[in-house]
């Protein structure tokens, strides 16, 4: 079932370049799951609290298990482009969080520990699976910031210093309310640009996307392994 994302109440819209804007349901590997066509980003103009809206439906509906993907760009110099990456923890620079405000108990509690957002039975699995498909991928850490634009060359160095290997505009809002809501949660990386300071290079986002479609066919192939394992 498709569902348009103008369909549901409060759903926000997708305005972001090659997000379709709809929630797909079904089955995957015998397992029932709901897929998100389109997120949605801070840049975007919503509020965390919007942002993160599909994952309280979601945990509504009765997912236990969050696996959320995003493009990034590589700023360690040992990952290339179209490189997958797994989460291994992750650096919140958005200036915001999801869960300020008050505290709804039902969905959480009001000081949730991140001290291993990213579930560590599913990284070992996530690894398993990769390797046996032969698939290449790191692990590592994934620093959020609010974009859009893309970082400047003292930023890359300064989020390298910090110790992320990976930047993006998304998906740490997501992983916060996820463990909010005691769901496990996988996270994925599709490296599609590389950010080193001292060869950068302008980068179009025709190219970003084009990166993202190749390295689809490694990521289908490591979400459809994992979610058959569970």
């Amino acid at each position: 079932a498709v569902l348009p994302y103008e369909s549901i109440p409060h759903m926000p819209r997708s305005t972001a370049p090659s997000h379709k804007g709809q929630l797909v349901c079904g089955t995957l590997e015998g397992q029932n799951v709901i897929a998100m066509e389109g997120r949605f980003h801070f840049y975007e103009g919503y509020s965390l609290q919007q942002v993160t809206f599909p994952v309280r439906v979601m945990k509504a509906l009765g997912c236990d298990t969050l696996i959320v993907s995003n493009a990034c760009g590589g700023m360690n110099p040992q990952f290339g482009k179209g490189d997958l990456m797994l989460i291994e923890d992750h650096i919140n620079l958005l200036g915001d969080n999801p869960l300020i405000g008050p505290n709804d108990d039902r969905l959480g509690e009001r000081f949730p520990d991140m001290c291993f957002p990213y579930d560590r039975e599913l990284l070992k699995l996530g690894r398993k699976v990769a390797l046996e498909a032969k698939i290449p991928c790191h692990q590592g850490v994934f620093v959020a910031v609010s974009g859009p634009n893309l970082e400047t060359r003292a930023e890359y160095r300064f989020l390298r210093a910090i110790g992320a290997d990976t930047v993006g505009m998304s998906t740490v809002p997501e992983v916060i309310v996820g463990v909010h809501s005691k769901m496990r949660i996988m996270g994925i990386s599709v490296i599609t640009d590389v950010c080193l300071p001292d060869a950068l290079e302008p980068v179009s986002l025709p190219d970003i996307i084009a990166t993202a479609n190749e390295a689809e066919k490694k990521m289908r192939l490591l979400v459809k392994g994992v979610v058959k394992a569970l």
